[in-house]
């Protein structure tokens, strides 16, 4: 099982046309956190995709080509790029140059996205919502196979036999689909044999095990080997020397994050009570000490045999020191005691 850290940059709203300090110290935050996952031998990294007030990260790619030139073996991925509301051919040529920067070591997190703000920035229809994303989806794994290509769609221009440059390092980008609990998604998932990843963030895990099984009955139906499929899981963590100290050290930024977008959303204010609920040994927040971690990837890797965990950073008010501890320990604590039980080391993971 891989082991990585997954962030969208969220920084405090700045009011601001220019200037934006805080965006600046995030992102340099971001790249020293990147930098050190890979020193301490963590698997990926990701960066995911939002366009609000309250993230850094609209452009991946952009952020995945600077740690690039920062960190040398660990694996760059988006942990959501919204492909609905964005080109497929600029989404390849981007990654694509990231992989040649990096030397291969790319990937390419497809999602229909939990918020909406790009799609009327850059000028869809939430009616179409579903749609645009199995079109473009279609488009992308198109060209991630051809170096030119002919298609046709509904809600962009066709092509007709032309090329799409550069071309990636490695012999083709992986492409993950990134869903959160819709069984359509896992069923598409499936049929087109690609790398899946679920975002669980509320509900708990084991409510999820029907859907992993549909998604690996829906490849087995479509003629793919469901032993070979892919499957992350992404939830939130946070590591201190013991488990009460994560919980009060973590609990203001989560409780702040949840309630932000949980007033949007019509949800229930976030509670201690419900916090502490959630990161109990069967809940999906990876909030504790190393042997929480420990047994709590254990607990899910029965559920699920997930071949990679992405832990997603919560900063919030945390000391930026804290957020490096919390990825040091998950590196050098938790990492080799799951390696060990799961019989592989590093070096014999897909890279």
């Amino acid at each position: 099982m891989q082991l990585g850290i997954s962030t969208f940059g969220e920084v405090a709203y700045e009011n601001v046309s220019g200037h934006a300090v805080k965006a600046h110290q995030r992102m340099q935050e971001l790249l020293l956190e990147a930098k050190l996952a890979d020193e301490i031998g963590l698997d990926v990294f990701a960066v995911g995709e939002h366009h609000r007030s309250d993230f850094i990260i609209s452009a991946p790619e952009v952020t995945l080509g600077a740690i690039a030139a920062v960190t040398k073996n660990i694996r760059l991925s988006s942990s959501v790029t919204v492909l609905s509301s964005a080109d497929p051919v600029r989404v390849f040529q981007n990654f694509a140059t990231v992989d040649l920067i990096s030397n291969g070591r790319a990937e390419i997190m497809a999602g229909r996205g939990s918020f909406i703000e790009s799609f009327p920035l850059f000028g869809y229809s939430l009616n179409d919502y579903d749609e645009l994303f199995a079109e473009k989806l279609d488009l992308l794994v198109q060209i991630n196979k051809n170096e030119k290509i002919s298609w046709k769609g509904k809600h962009r221009a066709s092509i007709q036999n032309l090329g799409v440059y550069p071309r990636p390092y490695q012999q083709s980008l992986p492409i993950w689909i990134a869903v959160g609990g819709t069984p359509a998604s896992a069923v598409r998932a499936g049929k087109i044999n690609l790398p899946m990843t679920v975002a669980i963030l509320g509900g708990m895990p084991a409510q999820f095990v029907p859907f992993v099984n549909l998604y690996r009955q829906s490849a087995q139906e479509a003629g793919h080997n469901p032993d070979k499929l892919q499957l992350a899981i992404n939830s939130q963590f946070y590591i201190a020397e013991d488990s009460q100290t994560a919980a009060s050290e973590f609990y203001p930024s989560y409780e702040l994050l949840m309630n932000r977008v949980g007033r949007e959303r019509g949800w229930s204010p976030m509670t201690r009570q419900q916090f502490e609920f959630l990161r109990s040994p069967d809940g999906p927040l990876f909030v504790g000490s190393v042997q929480d971690i420990i047994d709590k990837l254990r607990y899910q890797h029965k559920l699920f045999k997930n071949t990679r965990f992405l832990g997603q950073i919560i900063k919030g008010a945390l000391p930026h020191e804290k957020i490096l501890r919390s990825i040091e320990l998950l590196g050098t604590e938790v990492a080799p005691v799951i390696r060990k039980e799961l019989g592989i080391t590093p070096e014999l993971q897909e890279k």
